[in-house]
């Protein structure tokens, strides 16, 4: 059975919108898979209607940005209750959030000579399908390649909106052990995402999956897309170290990006995926 537990909509900084997103998950050969777009909710409903029409299984999934040791962290939250309390405020504070980050975003664009960023990134969301939350760093990255200041968007992150550049806004996130205490709280398996995207030291990376674990964490997420095999190796044995559980998806976000849905590198046979504690015997929504 073909699982994917990582993957974006246009309700977040994804291309398809989640209906057309379930349906390419189906086409290649999908039959489990979680939404888990940044920071918020607002697209399950759709993918769940759409995933019942082609009787896949659909798993409440979102991906929470938060901090720790002053750098970024995600967090994956699966087959949660979407109405959990502590979840929906917390999802509330994030929108906002992201907002004030993208208003942050277009003003210093503006500085350097690129004005109207907040509106062209709008615009940009808009087409891919509305949404009510804030335009993300790939829509600005599309505004200034058809504003003609980049030639492609990986050009857009390397000079203006990757790590450290004037287009990365740092946020207010709630703290790691605060967002992996609101998944718990909402009823969530919480696995945290792509733990070697982060410019760690080795002894770091391990501190922050010490922290994790202490915090309450079930899982890492072991296999992103198709990362570089030896990657997966070195947190494979970080699993093992810890005793954690594992997961693994393709973190897609369009056609063409970085890996397709569906498409990722195998878990190591020896690890215990998370995917296991949830019950296939029935196409509805966890």
């Amino acid at each position: 059975m073909n699982v994917d537990l990582h993957c974006h909509s246009t309700a977040s900084d994804g291309a398809l919108a989640p209906a057309v997103l379930v349906a390419r998950a189906y086409d290649y050969g999908v039959r489990v898979l979680a939404l888990t777009d940044h920071d918020t909710l607002e697209g399950l409903e759709e993918a769940r209607t759409a995933a019942l029409a082609l009787n896949m299984q659909l798993i409440n999934g979102v991906e929470l940005s938060c901090t720790w040791g002053g750098a970024t962290i995600h967090v994956l939250g699966y087959g949660f209750d979407m109405k959990a309390p502590a979840l929906v405020e917390a999802i509330d504070r994030l929108h906002h959030g992201r907002w004030l980050r993208a208003e942050e975003i277009s003003r210093k664009l503006a500085i350097k000579g690129m004005p109207g960023a907040l509106e062209g990134a709008r615009a940009i969301q808009k087409e891919l399908g509305d949404s009510g939350n804030a335009p993300a760093r790939p829509h600005f990255a599309d505004f200034l390649v058809r504003g003609g200041y980049v030639k492609d968007r990986a050009e857009a992150f390397r000079k203006w909106l990757g790590a450290g550049k004037l287009g990365d806004v740092k946020q207010h996130w709630p703290t790691l052990e605060d967002t992996v205490a609101t998944l718990r709280e909402s009823g969530a398996w919480v696995s945290l995402a792509h733990p070697w995207h982060y410019d760690f030291t080795r002894s770091k990376r391990r501190k922050l999956i010490a922290d994790y674990i202490q915090a309450g964490g079930h899982a890492i997420e072991v296999v992103n897309g198709l990362q570089p095999a030896e990657q997966v190796g070195s947190l494979a044995i970080l699993a093992r170290e810890f005793g954690l559980l594992v997961t693994a998806g393709s973190d897609f976000h369009g056609p063409g990006a970085w890996s397709e849905i569906g498409v990722y590198r195998p878990i190591p046979e020896d690890l215990p995926p998370l995917s296991c504690r949830f019950k296939y015997d029935q196409p509805t929504a966890v």
